[in-house]
């Protein structure tokens, strides 16, 4: 009895002596606030120059920029509007209206299919948050033009323009633009933005997943027949692997599809692919996924923190549509992606990073381009994550 006693003391003396985990609460709070903080100083940076957007850094940690036409243009000023939202710091809408403003001209492009990511997630979020009605009217000619991408034979829209590899490429990361669509179905009564969704999200379940519930990257089309004509990967490590963010935008995608439709087919979907991610044998356990499923290099390869922080944002959604016990596993490793994300390896200190707020994502391996390196979408999906936890646990 005497040793039993002893046991229970030593182990008592051990469980008390271990730092206590900060509570998701006062770690939400902090990095919100450190975020406010951060960008401040991202958006000071480049406020007198109003052809420049934020991208990343180089290697010398000097701040690299973009265009309006940049793909990745839309995300800082996204994260402003976010920041503003949650703290509603009176400098934030200033900034924030600055660089929405720098992309209005983008609403007239029709040779890209990121303007989802350009304009929703700036002027959308803008929108949302002031009304606005100017930007409103952004919104609907740029969807106009997003939608002049829908070839009706193929029944998609299509990604990047013909080249001399793919006829009608169509990558998975498209997924993520019909966000924007639905928003102008309903904004602007016109069902076609919903239908070309819909065909988008169907044709894409049919070819560009595998039985585990991974995707390729890119699926191109004939243009006569409608038909495959290739199945291959751009920024994964082969054709046949699970590229991460690839896999990230396809829960997102589909999570959203559910959202925005209420079909089953969807929501299964989202579920197929969330298994694949959780239940992966090379999923880390701090769930920062590496930057491709099947690196052949793993463990010694590198994380994509951008993978991860949309993971985080798509789980928390996801956990609200599933039963248990999948929601708890969502949430289990949307807030264990959020804890490591947080954490000083990732979370940089203020003034640091070029501003950005998070640290090791991948831009594209196989390509040398943006590897370790903060990027703009990563801190989105981070900012969103973490307000979409706070709003999750009751907004405390």
């Amino acid at each position: 009895m005497n040793r039993l006693l002893f046991l229970i003391a030593v182990i008592t003396a051990v469980v008390s002596c271990r730092p206590k985990q900060e509570s998701m609460d006062a770690l939400i709070a902090d990095r919100l606030d450190r975020a406010v903080q951060q960008y401040e100083l991202m958006a000071a940076s480049l406020a007198d120059q109003p052809d420049k957007l934020p991208r990343t850094i180089d290697a010398d940690g000097k701040l690299l920029t973009t265009t309006s036409g940049g793909w990745v243009s839309g995300f800082v000023p996204g994260s402003l509007w976010y920041l503003y939202e949650y703290s509603r710091n009176p400098v934030l809408p200033d900034y924030a209206g600055n660089y929405t403003v720098r992309l209005e001209k983008e609403k007239h492009n029709r040779g890209t299919h990121d303007l989802g990511f350009m304009l929703y997630c700036s002027y959308g979020n803008g929108y949302r948050l002031t009304g606005d009605t100017a930007w409103r009217s952004v919104l609907l000619t740029g969807a106009e033009s997003l939608a002049s991408r829908f070839n009706p034979t193929v029944g998609c829209i299509q990604s990047w323009n013909t080249n001399e590899k793919w006829q009608f490429p169509v990558i998975v990361d498209n997924m993520m633009n019909l966000e924007f669509l639905f928003w102008a179905a309903r904004e602007s009564g016109d069902p076609c933005y919903r239908n070309i969704c819909l065909s988008h999200a169907d044709v894409t379940i049919a070819n560009h997943f595998r039985p585990d519930g991974s995707s390729y990257h890119v699926v191109s089309y004939d243009t006569i027949t409608g038909q495959v004509e290739r199945k291959n990967t751009h920024q994964g490590f082969g054709d046949e692997s699970a590229w991460g963010r690839g896999q990230a935008w396809g829960l997102y995608g589909f999570t959203v599809m559910y959202r925005e439709t209420q079909e089953p087919k969807y929501l299964e979907q989202a579920k197929s692919i969330a298994r694949f991610i959780l239940n992966h044998p090379n999923l880390p356990a701090d769930k920062i996924p590496y930057w491709d499923f099947n690196a052949p290099d793993i463990p010694d390869t590198q994380r994509d923190a951008s993978a991860g922080a949309i993971i985080a944002s798509a789980l928390i959604e996801l956990s609200g549509y599933v039963d248990e016990p999948l929601a708890k596993t969502c949430l289990e490793t949307a807030e264990t992606q959020l804890r490591t994300l947080s954490s000083p390896e990732y979370f940089a200190e203020k003034g640091t990073n070029g501003n950005f707020l998070l640290k090791h994502s991948v831009g594209s391996l196989p390509h040398n381009s943006e590897v370790d390196v903060p990027l703009t979408y990563a801190d989105y999906y981070y900012i969103e994550a973490l307000l979409r936890y706070k709003s999750l646990k009751g907004g405390k």
